[in-house]
């Protein structure tokens, strides 16, 4: 081949190398959204954590990939999801609630975890402390101290009356241990009976029912995975023996419970959009700090309070966040 055609042949490949280059698709991230509860329940964190990450330029089908598993609230599943996720290579793990992201954790050290709602995430072991999560996990706390005593204020000025409370837990979320120690402090502390059913399994529901119909006044129920995914059988449950709830998600209460006041987690999770966008530009789980709750609601269900023939004071009413009638 002379030099001259040498020289052409070159100049036309590295003419045509960029071209070629840009044609290539690049992969694009993948996040893994381990949702502890089912789809329904979850339905309004989720479009809250898709719309921020938008806000922040990742659109799902073009610049990220978002897979979403439901465990409904089984902790094997949970398990099985975070395995399913780190044999794909998912670039980070947003992880619902304490025990999906413990499952998560178990599977892997080296992929992102990003958690929201776990109630103590220290004392579960999820993270070294608050400031300096240490490792791959970090994220989103809905753990607020005193909370548990001011849901009950909240119950005593619907049920004046209030003497003997239940509380439904599932104590193998470390989250609900915590608030179930909380709450039988400060009914006590209160004066109140207090009468602790644990829930595991979905007959464990009716039959801790059956055990406390008509000794109790009210239920306390903590927010849980699995107890969210079984909300309206609690509250079927609960309306039939005429029992007022009191919860710490709305939820519940969208679903025919009572009160609830807690966090707002729809806003928890759209934060966690900040935190995925971080780490997919590269800081480590490591260096960012888990952030707890600065937004807070209170939600009554008048018609469920009519069903109950309980009046909700003008004052409660006017404190609501939201009213559902």
């Amino acid at each position: 081949m002379q030099r001259r055609e040498f020289m052409t042949l070159a100049s036309g490949a590295a003419a045509a190398w960029p071209v070629a280059a840009r044609a290539q698709p690049s992969k694009k991230p993948t996040v893994g959204f381990l949702g502890a509860s089912t789809p329904a329940a979850a339905e309004h964190w989720v479009a809250a954590f898709a719309q921020r990450l938008r806000e922040l330029g990742w659109t799902e089908g073009r610049t990220v990939a978002i897979e979403y598993r439901w465990a409904e609230g089984r902790n094997e599943r949970m398990a099985e999801i975070a395995a399913e996720f780190v044999r794909a290579k998912a670039d980070v793990i947003v992880a619902q609630g304490t025990q999906a992201a413990l499952a998560a954790k178990n599977e892997t050290t080296a992929v992102p975890i990003v958690f929201a709602l776990p109630g103590d995430p220290v004392g579960s072991g999820l993270v070294a402390s608050l400031a300096r999560p240490g490792g791959n996990v970090t994220g989103l706390s809905s753990q607020v101290p005193e909370l548990a005593g001011k849901r009950l204020d909240l119950l005593r000025e619907i049920v004046p009356g209030l003497r003997r409370l239940a509380i439904m837990a599932n104590l193998s979320n470390a989250a609900n241990v915590l608030d179930t120690q909380e709450v039988e402090a400060a009914a006590r502390a209160g004066g109140l009976d207090v009468a602790s059913f644990e829930i595991r399994r979905t007959v464990d529901i009716a039959a801790a029912f059956a055990t406390f119909k008509g000794t109790v006044d009210a239920l306390y129920v903590p927010p849980d995975a699995f107890l969210n995914t079984n909300r309206t059988r609690i509250n079927t449950l609960a309306l039939v023996a005429r029992l007022p709830t009191v919860y710490g998600a709305r939820e519940n209460v969208e679903a025919a419970g009572l009160i609830s006041y807690g966090p707002n987690f729809t806003d928890l999770f759209r934060r966690a959009g900040d935190y995925v966008d971080k780490i997919l530009r590269g800081t480590k789980p490591a260096e960012l700090p888990v952030q707890q709750p600065i937004k807070f609601e209170l939600v009554l269900n008048l018609i469920t309070a009519m069903a109950l023939g309980l009046e909700v004071p003008s004052t409660l009413l006017a404190r609501a966040d939201e009213v559902i009638e």
